[in-house]
């Protein structure tokens, strides 16, 4: 007998929530209870008031398990909404990095030069080492981190992605 694997695919979840203490835990308990793995999880803050906030998090999984992620989450009672981007359509995804290189000479005129093509800005320097901030596309990053690799990369802090629906809708 054979066992039919499912194709895995990547989704970005926004969950819209009370801003209330252990919504977090319980969230992250729901998918640590049943063994699904979260890749990214940003929290923040999105009314006046400070009573709501959303929860971007990005996990992967089959079709059927996203939809009993999506079916769990919207049961809990301080959970108002879940939107999953990628079945929505067109959206945005971001995330910050901070990257620091150290190197010498040519490794150091190099690092600069290929920050300046990916936009990434200088947020500290030593006369040994630079701190690079970017912001983009997750690809990018990535792309950005191997590169620096070769240069000296010391330490990369990720902020996690970030994801909203395009056009002047609110999701």
């Amino acid at each position: 007998m054979k066992i039919a694997q499912q194709a895995s695919e990547r989704h970005v979840l926004n969950v819209i929530v009370d801003n209330e203490p252990g919504i977090l835990a319980k969230i992250t308990g729901l998918f640590t209870a049943r063994g699904y793995n979260i890749d990214s999880l940003t929290v923040a803050d999105i009314s006046e008031d400070h009573a709501i906030s959303r929860i971007t998090i990005v996990t992967n999984g089959p079709e059927p398990v996203i939809d009993q992620i999506r079916a769990q989450l919207e049961r809990l009672v301080p959970v108002h909404k879940v939107i999953d981007l990628t079945e929505h359509g067109a959206h945005v995804e971001r995330e910050l990095a901070l990257v620091k290189v150290a190197g010498k000479g040519d490794d150091r005129v190099e690092a600069l030069r290929i920050a300046e093509l990916f936009r990434a800005n200088v947020v500290d320097t030593t006369t040994q080492s630079f701190v690079f901030e970017l912001t983009g596309a997750p690809d990018k990053i990535d792309s950005f981190i191997v590169l620096m690799r070769e240069l000296g990369l010391v330490e990369v802090g990720r902020s996690g992605i970030v994801g909203m629906m395009r056009g002047p809708d609110r999701a």
